[in-house]
């Protein structure tokens, strides 16, 4: 009886050894590929894409960008956790106030890119 759910099974008439080789020495490490999706999956939250664009434009306070978004300090203060996690933004004290920016030039690379691809 054939198992429906099974993978289909890949019948090689002839591998390329050779480009199978070259391919699997420029493949990545497993635990860079896994830190590459983890820091897509940050990218998967239009709260903190975003963030991300007002960071674009000014360092800024947690009170300016949930003013500016019209959403919670406590939910803009969330979504920051998670970005300077994920080393996209940093932050700096100036006495009581914590000023947010990009965290360096890939951030916006990496989104410039990504608007370039969704725009064309």
């Amino acid at each position: 009886m054939e198992d429906r759910n099974a993978a289909p099974r890949c019948e090689f008439l002839y591998v390329h050894e050779d480009v199978v080789e070259q391919v699997n020495q420029a493949m990545p490490q497993e635990e860079h590929l896994f830190d590459l999706a983890e820091l897509f999956k940050v990218f998967g939250d239009s709260t903190r894409i975003r963030i991300l664009y007002v960071l674009f434009e000014a360092e800024m306070c947690v009170c300016d960008i949930a003013q500016l978004l019209g959403m919670t300090q406590s939910a803009i203060s969330h979504q920051l956790q998670v970005l300077k996690k994920s080393k996209l933004v940093k932050y700096r004290r100036e006495g009581k106030t914590v000023f947010y920016s990009l965290a360096d030039d890939h951030v916006r690379a990496i989104l410039d890119q990504g608007m370039e691809h969704v725009t064309e």
